[in-house]
């Protein structure tokens, strides 16, 4: 039941990504699509009939799990930050982005588990910053591609990093420090987050710290490589390595461990 809960809420979130995605709309029509998605679901909200069919999914889950509006409505917000934005100033104002477009994800996905422990939005933003800032320094090549620098400005300015080094996949000593950094911050805000995971209820949150095992070993590939994010290969997991992240968390979970398989130990 949760599981297809999970789906219809994952299947509202790609869809709204998505619009942002559109490469066959300019950014004002995006941002009438978005509107759209945003006023069908304050319809959701008011108990009216949505138009759009993954609202219509997504309305007896907002009520079966008590999903707040103002979540799914800041994700809405994080997709028009794309539109506009391809800078992001200082680590407030990324963490501001991260929040938008991951955190507020990872607090309703806990919801939807059942963790109802008072922390379980610390737990549900931590997580969300962490696998974000790793898609970020996994993607510096991929958005530098689109003209988009996630890295923040005053860390790149800090270590004598241009915007032009990045955007022409500059690998130099002073940006594998930026890169550094920022796999600092991620590992941080992975070690929150297993703080944030009580005894009596890990077991309702085996599907997101599956999630983040994984997410981190892309982390500590990304290290062991010495951040060479800037070339075309994409850092990733093989698939005989992602099914035994698997299987070494199912096993963790059958022998109820009482710690999480990712961040400083």
């Amino acid at each position: 039941h949760k599981q297809e809960a999970m789906c219809v809420l994952y299947a509202f979130c790609r869809e709204v990504d998505d619009v942002a995605d559109n490469e066959d709309q300019s950014s004002e029509e995006k941002r009438i699509e978005l509107k759209r998605w945003r006023e069908d679901l304050q319809r959701a909200y008011r108990d009216e009939v949505p138009e759009l069919p993954i609202i219509k999914e997504l309305q007896p889950v907002i009520k079966e799990f008590d999903l707040p509006s103002k979540h799914l409505e800041a994700l809405i917000d994080g997709m028009e930050m794309d539109l506009t934005k391809t800078r992001y100033d200082s680590w407030e104002d990324l963490a501001g982005y991260c929040y938008h477009v991951a955190s507020v994800v990872g607090i309703l996905s806990v919801k939807v588990f059942g963790y109802q422990h008072p922390s379980s939005d610390d737990y549900g933003y931590h997580l969300g910053q962490a696998l974000q800032l790793t898609n970020i320094l996994r993607d510096v090549r991929v958005d530098a591609l689109k003209g988009r620098i996630y890295l923040p400005q005053d860390l790149l300015r800090e270590h004598g990093v241009s915007d032009d080094d990045i955007l022409n996949h500059r690998f130099t000593p002073a940006f594998k420090e930026v890169a550094k950094a920022v796999a600092q911050k991620a590992r941080s805000h992975y070690k929150s987050a297993s703080h944030y995971v009580y005894p009596d209820e890990r077991k309702l949150l085996v599907a997101s710290e599956m999630m983040a095992g994984v997410y981190w070993r892309i982390l500590l590939k990304i290290e062991r490589s010495g951040y060479q994010v800037l070339r075309p290969k994409l850092t990733k997991l093989s698939k005989p390595h992602k099914l035994g992240l698997v299987a070494r968390s199912a096993i963790r979970f059958w022998l109820n461990v009482n710690s999480s398989d990712y961040g400083p130990r």
